[in-house]
């Protein structure tokens, strides 16, 4: 770890060379051999995704939204494959299916990729269908202003461990502020392809690959109807996941006007009322809403849960969805991660997506204690672990205060219901 190698160099230049290969050899050692990780879980229990593969019609969809950095197809692959393992989905598609995502105003414009990838046990009959959004290509050119600052013409006049931070900050720091800045509409409008195509066919009407706007038609009604959404995101991937289910419900009752001339006999109303009876959960990795929202408006309709979210509320017609579970993820240690603090959902997340928060407090890298007097994580992988870790797997897949959660749930996380 790039903490312990630190404190070797130190040690070495202190004249202590042996003194410090036994000490980091110690620390090692003391590191694999206490399991000091924290999993504590505040809010109501939950039943993670497992129960749903049960349903007797429709399809599981889960997609997956990566956050700061550049990003290729085939990111989540570790977590896909973890995943299927904990739910027992043995099989899957020979293939996977890419679409590179256009708009459907400029179908020359390029939104990133989709790639699908359908899970399944041949058994039971359960199946998921796995879709990934790459939205890289967005911001990638305006970020290619920073190669000169990663070249070999700058590289070599930083202390290696200086130039391998900077290197991680020019390709994290700059999506943030191009995301709230000149490219937000088209990240927004690649989150919104990505769904389209979710929502609007299943695994086989999906096409293998080739540069496509999605609309869906009026078999599209159907799986908006009876498929249940799931949202994986990780860091930045939070808000745009956020944003784009906003985006997304203010966008339908409308859309006819953004229809090519021979679609515009495409009705929308089922879709709409099928969305508006959706219950999503989204699981939110290394979350940093919070952060992201200083500075931006309040959303539109705010502190009226009540009236939109009960069926004898006044405005329960006008409800974006049923519910948004939220489960936010968050290591101490991340230091662009945060939990959700009570009141925030009411302030400053749209009433009509009709939240629910459940902070998940998780180290998914170790705290070593150093000579009893300190301690210390790396930061960088404390942001960038959660996908790998097995606890956070078997979360999603399980969830916690339920009969079904996993063993290594109920042995390894704390759970402390919080009453709503």
């Amino acid at each position: 770890m790039l903490q312990i190698l630190i404190l070797a160099l130190s040690l070495a230049l202190s004249a202590c060379g042996s003194i410090s290969k036994g000490v980091t050899e110690a620390l090692l050692e003391k590191s694999t051999a206490e399991d000091n990780k924290v999993c504590q879980v505040w809010g109501q229990p939950f039943s993670g995704i497992e129960p749903m593969l049960d349903k007797p019609e429709g399809m599981v969809k889960m997609l997956m939204v990566h956050g700061v950095g550049d990003h290729i197809p085939g990111y989540s692959s570790e977590f896909m494959e973890k995943l299927a393992k904990e739910l027992g989905l043995n099989s899957r598609s020979g293939l996977h299916k890419d679409i590179t995502l256009t708009s459907t105003a400029n179908p020359d414009q390029k939104l990133g990729n989709l790639r699908a990838t359908h899970l399944l046990n041949e058994e039971t009959g359960q199946k998921l269908t796995f879709y990934e959004l790459t939205w890289s290509d967005i911001t990638r050119e305006a970020k290619a202003m920073l190669a000169f600052d990663n070249s070999g013409e700058n590289d070599f006049r930083r202390a290696q461990i200086n130039d391998m931070l900077k290197k991680f900050s020019n390709d994290t720091s700059p999506d943030p502020f191009l995301y709230l800045g000149s490219n937000r509409e088209q990240i927004l409008q690649s989150f919104t392809q990505a769904f389209c195509w979710m929502s609007a066919y299943d695994w086989e009407g999906l096409p293998d690959s080739g540069k496509q706007s999605c609309i869906g038609d009026q078999n599209s009604d159907t799986h908006v109807i009876h498929d249940e959404y799931v949202f994986v995101s990780h860091s930045l991937g939070s808000r745009i996941a956020i944003d784009g289910l906003q985006y997304i419900a203010a966008m339908l009752p409308q859309l006819e006007r953004y229809l090519p001339q021979d679609k515009k006999t495409v009705s929308f109303s089922n879709r709409i009322e099928g969305f508006r009876n959706q219950r999503i959960k989204l699981f939110m990795l290394s979350n940093q809403l919070p952060m992201l929202q200083m500075g931006r408006e309040l959303p539109e309709i705010t502190n009226r849960k009540a009236d939109y979210c009960e069926p004898d509320s006044p405005n329960f017609k006008q409800r974006m969805v049923s519910e948004t579970e939220i489960y936010a993820f968050s290591d101490p240690n991340d230091l662009l991660s945060y939990s959700i603090p009570k009141g925030f959902s009411e302030k400053y997340l749209d009433a009509r997506l009709c939240s629910t928060i459940t902070n998940i407090n998780i180290n998914v890298t170790t705290v070593l204690d150093v000579f009893g007097m300190s301690n210390f994580a790396n930061p960088v992988e404390a942001h960038v672990a959660y996908d790998q870790d097995d606890r956070v797997i078997a979360l999603i897949a399980r969830g916690i205060g339920t009969k079904g959660s996993a063993p290594l749930v109920q042995q390894k996380c704390e759970f402390i219901k919080i009453n709503q």
